[in-house]
């Protein structure tokens, strides 16, 4: 049954490429392109904007882009205006500047939301990765955030892996080195990369593309599924998630929080966590429960905090569970207030 989804998989990528041609996507973006100082973000949005009431805005994980949350968004539409983007690099989304920091990442969507006007307030929705450009955004923005949701969202001192395959604390590694200003002005191009970085981009783009719908990510429509295989094996797709400043970001997060026993006030935050674990190997158990006591930490951050675990659903709860995170959003949206 696996090799024959490997196959179909393949057979599709094919077609997809031969189709449209390795630099054309294979399906329109369902929203608009946004140039924000020389590359173009696309950011999509629907619902209908209520007066007094908060935007939804939609940050994906690494790996992830706007089609990731093609179940949960038309559900959210229904009772608010809610954008979903794809950062530089991702989906149908221009390669922005390097490297892709954080902050860098911040300031992009800060960008792009003010540039298409689409204006605060905004409960933003973080899956993964997408937790920690969500919680900067509210610290950097603080008047512009009125509630939070953290989908599996990333914690302030997560396991990494060392070049010898040891696995630290992301504290561990951090050494204090300043984090690049911000670049307003520079994208990357396929000529600033160094020749051997680039075709180990493109060969590990165009391996990942039969594992690009892997469950549960086949439960997303045929359209979001083609734009998968296309944009996985693209080597600006990996370029996206170049940032040799994670730790040292990661170190601010921590040290942000730490000035506060509710950094985050009174602000509405649920924090989703799985309840069905992909951990292998015999620290598997360790690590999920880690997982769950960090993501209850991370509910702690406001006064009106609290987790919730989607006990049939692995990382990917936005796909396996669309139904239980927009209950999630509509009920932040629903106990959020003005930011005074």
């Amino acid at each position: 049954m696996l090799m024959k989804q490997l196959a179909l998989a393949i057979m599709i990528a094919i077609r997809v490429i031969a189709q449209t041609g390795s630099d054309a996507p294979p399906v329109p973006p369902p929203g608009k392109l946004v140039d924000i100082g020389g590359w173009r973000l696309h950011l999509h949005c629907a619902g209908e904007a209520r007066r007094s009431q908060p935007t939804v805005i939609l940050e994906a994980g690494v790996g992830d882009f706007s089609v990731e949350w093609s179940l949960v968004q038309p559900r959210v539409a229904t009772f608010a205006r809610v954008c979903s983007y794809d950062r530089a690099g991702d989906g149908w989304s221009d390669l922005g500047p390097h490297p892709r920091t954080i902050r860098q990442i911040v300031y992009e969507l800060h960008t792009l939301l003010d540039k298409d006007g689409v204006r605060p307030p905004y409960v933003l929705v973080g899956h993964s990765f997408g937790g920690w450009p969500v919680r900067l955004y509210a610290s950097t923005y603080p008047t512009e955030v009125v509630g939070m949701v953290l989908v599996e969202g990333g914690y302030d001192n997560p396991i990494r892996l060392t070049a010898n395959g040891k696995e630290v604390r992301a504290s561990e590694l951090a050494t204090g080195r300043a984090i690049p200003e911000l670049n307003k002005t520079t994208p990357l191009r396929e000529s600033d990369v160094p020749l051997g970085a680039l075709n180990q981009m493109k060969a590990g783009g165009q391996r990942s593309i039969a594992k690009a719908n892997e469950p549960p990510r086949d439960k997303l429509p045929a359209e979001a599924q083609r734009m998968r295989v296309w944009a996985i094996g693209r080597w600006q797709h990996a370029a996206a998630a170049v940032n040799p400043f994670e730790v040292e970001e990661f170190a601010i997060l921590r040290t942000q929080r730490g000035k506060s026993p509710y950094p985050l006030g009174d602000m509405p935050l649920i924090v989703l966590t799985r309840g069905v674990s992909d951990e292998d190997g015999p620290d598997g158990k360790a690590h999920e429960a880690d997982r769950r006591k960090e993501h209850a930490e991370l509910a702690k951050m406001s006064r009106n905090g609290k987790q919730i675990i989607a006990e049939g659903s692995g990382h990917h709860i936005q796909i396996e569970d669309p139904e239980l995170v927009a209950k999630c959003i509509q009920e932040v949206v629903g106990a959020s207030r003005p930011v005074r």
